[in-house]
């Protein structure tokens, strides 16, 4: 009753996030659910990134519903709009000088970026689906084997029956589920600006929310019924597992709360400045750096890369020698993977550090504002030790996303519970973040609401 605006706000939120959910248990029509499933299955343990994008996706990516894509195709035309921002400078003065209609225009140029990656994506979607042989033509199955003879199309021959039929009979299916899915992706993303602009928080972040979110009462389930299982049976090795995997996630939780909220506050002073007879004296402030620039982005670049090797594997080099190195040495947990993840951590950290912030930038704004940081000389120096202050913060965050993501992979090799191996660092760290954004967000609604009242 104090924030009827806020209760309105929250309402607009909880609606468009459910409808999300339940569009993404709306089927593609022309597949055999039977045998997708238990091809994703399958394939999820020979590719790890593929149980990422059903993550991120909610369940949608193995329901293979309308839904499948969701968010990620704008969120990778934003990725994509912020390396370009860097790259080209119209974009650049577009961010920085153009103010609001400047960054409506990269809002636009988003979305048309978001609807060609949707439409690739979904093609791709299709491709994968048909190598399944779960696809339905005329009601019968069209099974996929690798072509015995030199007119297979990409190497592969397709059956029907028994028979070879043409690959020309699955072009109706790859151009319906790519209208779908891309129409779905389209929804999902205005959906998610809807929220943003009427509800509370960020909705590109609170679709990935609610989908991360929503894969944890099955695990529950799955791990109550497992611990019940090995209590009657007198095994308790399991339930010391439960309870050291869960004193470990508490544990990340709080330091990940630490680390997201932590900043180096660098002391800024204002000129002082004299106007008519009145002098004002120089004032005190903060230059705010985040411990973690990059959340949760080094993480999901890093998992990106190391995917590679084992898609081409599964996918596209059939070379058994290749295949064999991938399985041995880059599988998750191999001594291989982990560095090389620390090291695509290490790595990422630091690019996308230097892309959202820019000390030269910083200590041009400084100068312009007449503010300078004790000791330092305005210009070059200030830039040069903004530079190595966030230097020294990006390190200290990729050790703690490397350590956020280590710890979890050696505790479940240590315990025999594997329930949780879809909630990993990646998204605990969008969880816990994205909670804190939307509850700043809703206190700093109710203060400015209670403000309006005083006023009043």
């Amino acid at each position: 009753a104090q924030a009827p605006g806020l209760r309105g706000r929250l309402l607009v939120t909880i609606g468009m996030l459910i409808l999300v959910r339940l569009g993404i248990y709306l089927p593609l029509p022309s597949i055999d659910r039977a045998v997708f499933a238990n091809f994703i299955k399958l394939s999820q343990g020979n590719n790890p990134f593929l149980g990422l994008l059903d993550t991120f996706s909610g369940g949608g990516f193995s329901a293979l519903g309308i839904f499948a894509l969701g968010i990620l195709p704008y969120i990778n035309a934003s990725i994509i709009l912020q390396l370009l921002t860097v790259a080209v400078p119209s974009l650049e003065d577009l961010q920085k000088n153009e103010g609001e209609a400047g960054r409506r225009k990269i809002s636009q140029i988003t979305r048309y970026v978001a609807l060609g990656w949707a439409l690739i994506q979904s093609t791709g979607l299709a491709w994968w689906v048909i190598t399944s042989g779960s696809v339905l033509v005329n009601g019968l199955p069209v099974a996929v084997q690798k072509a015995t003879t030199s007119a297979g199309f990409l190497g592969l021959e397709f059956l029907q029956g028994g028979n070879l039929v043409s690959p020309v009979i699955l072009l109706p299916f790859v151009l319906k589920t790519m209208l779908a899915l891309t129409a779905g992706s389209m929804f999902v993303m205005w959906v998610g600006e809807l929220v943003t602009e009427r509800g509370i928080g960020n909705g590109a972040s609170l679709l990935i929310f609610i989908n991360v979110v929503s894969r944890l009462p099955n695990s529950f389930n799955q791990t109550i019924q497992q611990t019940r299982a090995n209590v009657e049976s007198g095994d308790r090795n399991f339930v010391a597992g439960v309870i050291v995997l869960t004193l470990v996630f508490l544990a990340m939780i709080v330091a990940i709360v630490f680390v997201q909220e932590g900043a180096r506050r660098i002391p800024i002073i204002s000129a002082r400045r004299q106007v008519g007879r009145r002098q004002y004296l120089e004032k005190t402030s903060y230059l705010p750096l985040r411990l973690n620039q990059g959340g949760v982005m080094p993480i999901i670049f890093a998992s990106a890369m190391l995917a590679v090797p084992a898609t081409l594997a599964t996918q596209f080099i059939k070379n058994p020698a290749f295949s064999q190195f991938v399985a041995g040495y880059l599988r998750p947990g191999s001594w291989l993977y982990i560095v090389l993840e620390v090291v695509f951590i290490l790595f990422f950290s630091y690019f996308y550090s230097s892309l959202v912030v820019n000390p030269v930038d910083m200590s041009q704004n400084l100068k312009k504002m007449g503010a300078s940081v004790p000791g330092i000389r305005p210009g070059r120096a200030t830039s040069e030790y903004i530079e190595r202050v966030l230097n020294r913060l990006t390190f200290l965050g990729a050790v703690f996303l490397s350590i956020i993501v280590l710890v979890p992979t050696v505790v479940e090799s240590a315990t025999p519970v594997r329930t949780f191996q879809g909630l990993g660092a990646t998204s605990l760290l969008i969880v816990v973040g994205v909670a804190l954004e939307t509850a700043k967000q809703v206190q700093t609604y109710v203060i400015s609401q209670r403000y309006e009242g005083m006023v009043k």
